[in-house]
């Protein structure tokens, strides 16, 4: 089948969710959970597939390798989404104009969503839960390197709504994994209502600059620790060691530390040796050298990168105005911490620091949909128009204005 007549078909089949009753959108979230877990075995043998075919290294591989506790998250995930409200309906705000008529702007699904991705098997289908809670057809175009997992996944879920008596023509999986699909994948204007690119740098960029359809744009994750002068040294170090170590391979991993060179100067050595036990390779300025001298140089580039990997930059500065600065110059507007006892610096960082999720005392590594408590999540979005970080149900709608009246017309 086409790119287009895959498209085609899920926006054909997009009325068979957008018009199910809640009771029967829960119902299919569990025939789907259910499904998963009952099926992981055949599941997690695509994905043997996949892993024994990757060649990007131990961190690549770590993302796309599911076994028995991931897709029992995966499952759990979407019956989460079960006791969440259903956004589509709900009356966002209302009014009744000087002329009587009843004005209400009311959430609606976007109609069929497109998502290109790659590696993280999991994102199909957090991506079909969401879609299915939020009224939503959705056409997925997963990664060569896990297309076995991703037809395993959705052949599970599209078999159990099958068996239930739903029809389950709205998921759709693209087969063509070529960069000319992807951009081909990225035009189809004609069927998709949006597309969410959630990936690496390049591949946003791609859509960014290939696709006709409207992009909500995902961010990479360039994240921030600022250990503020007055901070905590042993909660500094279980954040930092948490931030960076938890999980390399992800978008919310902290990537750089910025610390207060009052604090540096009698603790740094201190807050870095946790990273380097556990095999963090790290790297700094003059003044990181000159307290911590097991860093290595870093590089300007280095500190504008996101390494999914056991490596971390450092810089030392002169308060929290030049880690403001430092951290909005340098960024990718993800996520940000603070570690202070200082309520004024606290409150300084919260109102200033550019980005979608920002932290006082906690691990950037919440920036997570299931953390936020939205079930799943169908990317972590970096933009400011319409959704900005995690993207949970009410993100994956629009509105529309419903008017009613009796007999007004306009003179």
């Amino acid at each position: 089948m086409t790119i287009s007549e895959t498209c085609s078909l899920a926006k054909e089949h997009a009325g068979a969710i957008a018009y199910s009753s809640e009771a029967d959108k829960n119902r299919m979230l569990l025939l789907a959970a259910e499904a998963l877990t009952a099926n992981s075995d055949e599941i997690i043998a695509a994905n043997r597939q996949d892993v024994a075919a990757c060649t990007r290294g131990e961190q690549f591989c770590d993302r796309l390798m599911l076994n028995e506790k991931r897709i029992a998250d995966i499952a759990q995930g979407l019956k989460a989404l079960m006791r969440l409200p259903c956004p589509v309906g709900e009356v966002i705000e209302r009014h009744t104009t000087e002329n009587g008529l009843d004005i209400a702007r009311v959430r609606v699904p976007f109609g069929v969503v497109g998502i290109i991705y790659e590696a993280r098997p999991n994102v199909t289908a957090d991506a079909v839960g969401l879609c299915i809670k939020s009224g939503n057809a959705v056409v997925l175009r997963g990664s060569r390197d896990a297309y076995a997992s991703n037809e395993a996944i959705v052949r599970v879920i599209k078999g159990a709504l099958s068996a239930g008596g739903f029809d389950a023509g709205f998921i759709q999986l693209i087969s063509d994994c070529s960069h000319e699909g992807a951009r081909e994948f990225m035009r189809q204007k004609q069927f998709l209502d949006v597309l969410i690119p959630r990936g690496s740098a390049s591949l946003i960029r791609a859509a960014l600059d290939n696709a006709t359809v409207p992009v909500i744009e995902t961010g990479t994750g360039n994240c921030h620790v600022y250990v503020e002068e007055s901070a905590d040294l042993e909660m500094a170090k279980n954040i930092l060691v948490n931030a960076k170590t938890q999980r390399t391979s992800v978008c919310n991993a902290c990537e750089s530390l910025v610390v207060d060179d009052a604090f540096a100067r009698r603790h740094l050595a201190g807050l870095l040796q946790p990273l380097l036990e556990r095999g963090v390779e790290v790297v700094g300025d003059e003044r990181t050298r000159r307290y911590a001298p097991a860093v290595g140089v870093a590089s300007d580039e280095d500190y504008y990168r996101e390494y999914l990997a056991l490596k971390l930059s450092v810089r030392v500065v002169d308060g929290v105005d030049e880690a403001i600065a430092w951290i909005n110059e340098h960024s990718t507007h993800h996520s940000e911490a603070i570690v202070t006892q200082n309520k004024a610096a606290a409150e300084a960082f919260l109102q200033m620091i550019d980005s979608a999720c920002v932290y006082v005392n906690a691990s950037t590594r919440f920036t997570d949909g299931f953390e936020f408590g939205f079930g799943a999540e169908m990317g972590i979005s970096t933009q400011k128009l319409h959704a900005r970080g995690p993207m949970g149900l009410k993100e994956l709608t629009s509105y529309k204005y419903v008017i009613r009246g009796n007999g007004q017309v306009r003179g």
